[in-house]
């Protein structure tokens, strides 16, 4: 009877996921909602611990990054990279993820590569690179920054004291490993992918769109410099001194105040920091505070939070009062093999589209399963597993702004332009943080 209720609980949890997933936005959260109502009110389940304070550093980051963009600091900030990228447009197979994954590190979101794929594809196409090379990695990188950011709601998540702060790993460990993976994780990537594909001059779909007229290679650039708030460099200053802040707080907790022989927390420490620094951004930027929560920043931002809010709450009251279940089921396995723990990790982010949804799920799991918690930290980049399925908002986009058509989905669906890069920087970046770790800790 026990072994019957799991296996509905179970399929409860999985369906709500499913259902979510293809809702899309905010279903994700309200469906998973919907999975805690009956899990608890049917099955007598015991709710869960809330996510709280992961969501309110979303909230607290998402906002700052809102009234950057409310500003025009995100339009500046793509100003400057197509500057940078058009005078190196030789290297565009390497320097346009090397780009969009410094956005995303700064940002804190993926979001902000919308406005870059354009200039990428246009510089390719007139140099005669196949669009695809830089395209493919540089829309996969955006995601990957997500697990290097200080900023982001991925690594709010991990670092939270229920989670990998608990342990003693800070902003300055993930920093450490990830960034120096990510980096040799992306030129390995944009090496393959240089040498994927026929020359584009020899690309049987370029050529025909050619002939029919649809593209024209001597037409004048499509891509001009956006217009910008004369006062938006100064709002990316702020914004950059916000993140500066949050990671001298993080690496040195002795700058932090204690309080009853407790230093703050790490947690209130960037809800503090990013919520002023928003203020000060609307201040020095002269940005119209409605006009930030109208941005796709603070929608895409708002949209993490009521997912985290519903499945990461549901899978806590799962896994909570099933625990015995579960690690009796696969007792030994992930404490034997702790990389293994990267397979539901980059599963689940397929189904959840959402990094930090998935390690505020599944990493609460992996330390009840005996995968060490630097095991874990290395395993991060494994969040991003949601290129698989080329109908993530990036890839779409990216497909549509190749103009010559080497950006594609296969005629298999699985077979498209973005698995080989999403994988090659997948696998490189966990065996490079691995090798850092062994190293280093």
């Amino acid at each position: 009877m026990a072994t019957f209720l799991f296996i509905l609980q179970l399929l409860v949890v999985l369906s709500m996921i499913f259902v979510g997933a293809r809702v899309g936005g905010i279903g994700l959260g309200i469906y998973g909602m919907v999975g805690v109502f009956v899990l608890t009110f049917v099955f007598r389940l015991e709710p869960g611990a809330i996510p709280i304070d992961v969501m309110l550093i979303i909230v607290s980051v998402i906002t700052a990054s809102a009234a950057l963009q409310a500003a025009g600091g995100l339009d500046y900030m793509v100003n400057v990279a197509a500057r940078f990228l058009r005078r190196h447009p030789s290297h565009i197979t390497y320097l346009a993820p090397l780009t969009t994954w410094l956005f995303c590190v700064l940002a804190g979101t993926a979001h902000t590569c919308y406005a870059l794929l354009p200039i990428i594809s246009e510089i390719a196409q007139k140099n005669k690179v196949r669009p695809e090379r830089p395209l493919s990695v540089a829309t996969v990188t955006a995601s990957l920054g997500i697990t290097c950011s200080p900023v982001s709601a991925a690594t709010a998540a991990i670092l939270s004291q229920s989670i990998l702060g608990e342990h003693g790993i800070g902003i300055d460990d993930i920093l450490i490993v990830t960034i120096p993976s990510s980096l040799i994780a992306i030129l390995v990537a944009s090496f393959v992918q240089n040498h994927v594909g026929k020359p584009l001059t020899k690309d049987p779909e370029y050529q025909r769109r050619l002939r029919e007229g649809l593209i024209n290679d001597e037409e004048e650039s499509s891509t001009e410099e956006l217009l910008v708030n004369p006062r938006a460099k100064w709002a990316v200053i702020t914004f950059l001194l916000g993140v500066a802040l949050v990671v001298v707080f993080g690496s040195c907790p002795e700058l932090r105040p204690t309080f009853h022989g407790e230093t703050l927390s790490m947690n209130t420490t960037i809800e503090m920091v990013m919520m002023s620094i928003a203020a000060l951004i609307l201040l020095v930027g002269k940005a119209d505070v409605k006009k930030a929560a109208q941005g796709n920043v603070f929608a895409s931002g708002m949209n993490a939070m009521v997912a985290i809010f519903g499945v990461a709450w549901m899978g806590s009251t799962f896994f909570e009062n099933n625990k015995d279940t579960i690690l009796g089921g696969i007792e030994g396995v992930f404490s034997n093999y702790p990389l293994l723990f990267a397979i539901p990790l980059f599963v689940f982010s397929i189904m959840l589209f959402s990094q930090a949804a998935t390690a505020k799920t599944l990493y609460p799991i992996g330390l009840a399963l005996g995968v060490p918690p630097l095991v874990l930290l290395t395993l991060f980049p494994a969040v991003n597993g949601y290129f698989f399925l080329p109908n993530y908002p990036t890839e779409v986009a990216a497909i549509g702004f190749d103009r010559t058509g080497t950006t594609r989905i296969g005629r298999y669906v699985l077979n498209h332009s973005f698995q080989l890069s999403g994988f090659i920087t997948t696998f490189v970046s966990i065996a490079v943080g691995y090798l850092i770790v062994v190293l280093f800790y």
